[in-house]
């Protein structure tokens, strides 16, 4: 299996790469599966089942408008978000729903939307069920997925171990572990960045990953910019006020300068602003998911600040080396919350950041293995609790500081040559195995922790 970084950073919308984008997806995969078993015309109804961390945060993380959207035809990184509420407005009105003018059918969300809370399926947390219908209430066609972390989707069909990407293509410089992907740069005395930009030739040519590289900054930095100028109070219910707008005037207007920390309330500033514009559903960029969407701009934007000579190629290096951590991650352990907690989503991150940071920084391939493992060591057992439900508290502040430590993380590794005691491959293995022994009310069930420890109000 070979994954791409196009896999690890995609344009999405928020506040849920596995409970908004995944379901979305998966709601897309649905429909064109009735057109391509040629069954489109013979549907009148579609029903919908969410289950587990899925039913659980569903409402909150914006599961059913995802589905409805999904229904519709909509792609998560082609949607207009300004447009949502419209959009969902009308089906609740009609109670009818056309997929992409193809073909239409019923939809009636308060019944055909179901959020069976005290269920789950056998695979993973975030499992759906999909069923069309004929016009005599016949069923026609049924499909599990399972929304897997960072907007990847699998169906039932393919098994529980199923591939999470269908990239079958071998590549020339292949790593499935840390150690391999050191040992790769040493044979070819190359660094992260480099390999991985080679890798990503049988996928796409050297231009188009150029512009894809490009076009993932570029809606990174749009959304900081957006987050910094955007004020109000995020939806849900919990009267989360956003804070980006006013801390931006206040660094802006600071008279005095000579704080020597004032540095970290502009990564604070940069992580807040792209946390709350995911939670209130604008597009972001999973990186590796959208709970953990701060993380990796925020550090990019530190080192544009600290080094203001830098080009733009420094910013490709950077998403290029965070890009492998992640496949990492993704290959054997997770990036769903919902899996194996926040340490999977933040902790990931972070971990992404401090490589992405190193590599740019001049580190060595060992410096930037060191600053990842580092960067995930201290993030180690992070529970996901969001409270209400919501990607809100305490996810965007999460962002804050992980953003902080992965910088932190770089610093340290950049001091040393590289050798440490814990590898990488050591402490991915050990955040799989702590989500694994994490009690579920602790996995993006908003079921414990936080979630039922604050007085709501």
């Amino acid at each position: 299996m070979s994954i791409s970084i196009r896999d690890i950073f995609k344009i999405g919308i928020g506040p849920s790469s596995s409970h908004t984008v995944g379901p979305m997806k998966a709601a897309v995969l649905f429909c064109e599966g009735l057109k391509s078993t040629k069954i489109d015309k013979q549907v009148t109804k579609i029903r919908c089942e969410l289950f587990g961390s899925l039913a659980l945060t569903g409402k909150g993380h914006g599961s059913d408008k995802a589905v409805i959207l999904g229904l519709m035809g909509h792609l998560p990184e082609l949607v207009n978000t300004e447009l949502v509420d419209e959009y969902i407005a009308k089906v609740e009105k009609q109670k009818q729903i056309s997929y992409r003018e193809d073909f239409q059918f019923s939809f009636c969300p308060s019944e055909d939307l179901l959020f069976l809370r005290k269920q789950s399926l056998p695979h993973h947390p975030n499992g759906m069920r999909f069923t069309a219908y004929d016009e005599t209430q016949k069923e026609l066609f049924q499909k599990i997925y399972y929304s897997v972390g960072g907007g990847f989707v699998v169906n039932h069909s393919e098994g529980e171990d199923a591939e999470i990407v269908s990239n079958a293509v071998p590549l020339p410089y292949p790593f499935s572990s840390g150690e391999e992907l050191l040992n790769r740069c040493k044979e070819e005395g190359i660094c992260i960045s480099t390999l991985v930009r080679r890798n990503e030739l049988v996928f796409s040519t050297a231009e188009e990953n150029t512009e894809y590289l490009r076009a993932i900054w570029n809606c990174m930095d749009k959304c900081i910019e957006r987050g910094c100028k955007t004020e109000g109070i995020l939806p849900g219910g919990l009267k989360v006020k956003r804070r980006a707008a006013s801390l931006y005037r206040r660094l802006n207007n600071k008279q005095n300068n000579s704080d020597p920390l004032s540095l970290m309330d502009w990564v604070n500033l940069w992580a807040l602003a792209v946390n709350e514009e995911n939670a209130g559903g604008g597009t972001v960029v999973t990186a590796p998911t959208n709970g953990a969407a701060g993380i990796i701009p925020s550090v990019i934007k530190y080192y544009t600040m600290v080094n203001p000579k830098y080009q733009i190629e420094d910013i490709e290096s950077f998403l290029l080396t965070a890009g492998a951590i992640g496949i990492l991650y993704k290959l054997n352990a997770s990036i769903s919350g919902a899996e194996v907690g926040c340490q999977g989503e933040v902790g990931v991150a972070c971990s992404m950041a401090a490589a992405g940071l190193t590599e740019v920084l001049g580190g060595t391939p060992e410096q930037v293995e060191n600053a990842a493992e580092i960067g995930m060591e201290h993030n180690l057992g992070l529970t996901c609790d969001p409270v209400g439900g919501l990607v809100q508290v305490p996810c965007i502040e999460r962002n804050a500081m992980g953003a902080i430590k992965a910088i932190n993380a770089s610093r340290l590794a950049l001091q040393g040559d590289g050798s440490h005691k814990v590898s990488l491959d050591k402490v991915i293995k050990t955040m799989k195995e702590t989500g694994k022994d994490m009690q579920s009310k602790y996995k993006e069930t908003a079921r414990g922790g936080l979630a039922v420890n604050i007085i709501e109000c």
